[in-house]
């Protein structure tokens, strides 16, 4: 009777205060148009198209797991101009996307779109994936917080045209905070930029069978300590193309805003491939301030393209300032070369490079950042991981 009284008491409280039972869905597919949050300790399965909707906010909780499902429905992740996302793993509990099928090109990844400023006709454009609007006015848009996230097995190929990278970045601001996040066997780019100024830190591409790092339509962000490493056609099954592939926009070399991203610290590592031999290409009107970088694993291992690049190496409006080469340079039109090049102190080529788990380890001597941009940590050293701090323990695979 007791204990009958007290259960009752519990219910009238309840629904004197409107509370109402809450049932979790492991399930996620549709428009999402308010508050939801995947929470530590769950699996949830992706089937189609998770919309983030104007309004619409998915919070992720630390270790959380996503599985894509295999399934004849493309399954994808798309944060909307007005959607927000707050993705916050930890080293010890990351959050994890990957795929019922364990092959790369099994699902879409993720999609952000910003309204940061993009160079193509109009201001703004649509999403390769999604159809949704991105590009604007506003720099310090803010999308939300992506951090300590790995996905595995994207790369769907919506067409010939059409392929689903890691992490897109649309005309993403940079009010978003975008690190540690990994790309692992993708069969399209690991990171892409469409436009934009979002800043990033601490990024690997791990096995991606495109462009392991990849930007277009004018992105200024900046970035540090990044990583990409392929591994051999013998053991991952497939081939790699560059490490960096850099446009600026391919139907108008001139286009405003520029890409301009000024990158430091970075460990490119490429698989030695003889049929995909480029290593950084840098095309397409795009310019670029590039610091503390190691580039080994292609036969050219930075390749420049078009006038409007090569000029901007020559006329100093871009820098490469300590770059370590294992190959050599290869310029299509002629303007820039292995002089320029080695006559800035700290750049080298045909450098003898190793690393311990194929890319920890760094150069002695890099240029330190920090007093330039305090947005950049200081370093001594060229290169992104350090054998005495290997970032990528824990939440990398």
């Amino acid at each position: 009777m007791a204990v009958t009284s007290l259960g009752l008491l519990i219910l009238a409280v309840s629904c004197e205060k409107g509370i109402d039972p809450v049932t979790e869905s492991a399930d996620l597919s549709g428009e999402l148009t308010q508050a939801k949050t995947l929470k530590t300790g769950m699996t949830y399965t992706l089937s189609g198209g998770l919309h983030v909707k104007a309004g619409g906010v998915l919070t992720i909780e630390p270790g959380v797991i996503i599985v894509a499902k295999d399934d004849d429905i493309v399954d994808y992740i798309l944060v909307e101009q007005d959607g927000k996302i707050s993705a916050q793993g930890t080293a010890q509990k990351p959050i994890v996307m990957t795929s019922e099928k364990k092959e790369a090109g099994a699902w879409g990844g993720v999609h952000i779109c910003g309204r940061a400023p993009i160079n193509v006709t109009g201001t703004q454009s649509k999403s390769e994936i999604g159809d949704a609007l991105y590009g604007g006015n506003d720099p310090a848009h803010n999308s939300g917080t992506l951090s300590y996230i790995r996905v595995e097995y994207t790369g769907y190929a919506f067409s010939e045209e059409k392929e689903a990278n890691g992490f897109t970045f649309y005309g993403v601001g940079n009010g978003t905070v975008v690190d540690h996040l990994q790309s692992y066997k993708g069969s399209d780019d690991g990171f892409e930029w469409f436009g934009g100024t979002v800043n990033v830190k601490y990024l690997v591409a791990t096995d991606n069978s495109d462009d392991s790092f990849d930007w277009t339509e004018g992105w200024t962000g900046k970035g540090q300590f990044m990583v990409a490493v392929q591994g051999a056609e013998s053991t991952i099954g497939y081939e790699c193309d560059c490490l960096i592939e850099a446009d600026n926009n391919s139907k108008d070399f001139s286009a405003a805003p520029v890409s301009f991203p000024v990158l430091a610290n970075l460990t490119l590592v490429g698989n030695g491939s003889t049929l995909n031999k480029r290593g950084v290409r840098l095309r397409a009107g795009t310019h670029i301030k590039l610091y503390n970088t190691i580039i080994c694993g292609k036969p050219n291992s930075l390749t420049t393209e078009t006038t409007e690049t090569e000029s901007s190496l020559t006329d100093g409006v871009s820098l490469l300032d300590h770059i370590s080469l294992s190959g050599t340079i290869s310029s299509s039109e002629g303007l820039y070369s292995e002089a320029l090049f080695t006559a800035v102190p700290g750049n080298g080529i045909h450098q003898d490079l190793s690393f311990m788990n194929g890319y920890v380890g760094t150069v002695a001597e890099g240029k330190d950042m920090n007093p330039v941009d305090p947005f950049f940590m200081a370093t001594d050293y060229t290169g992104a991981v350090p054998s005495a701090n290997d970032w990528t323990q824990g939440w990398c695979k």
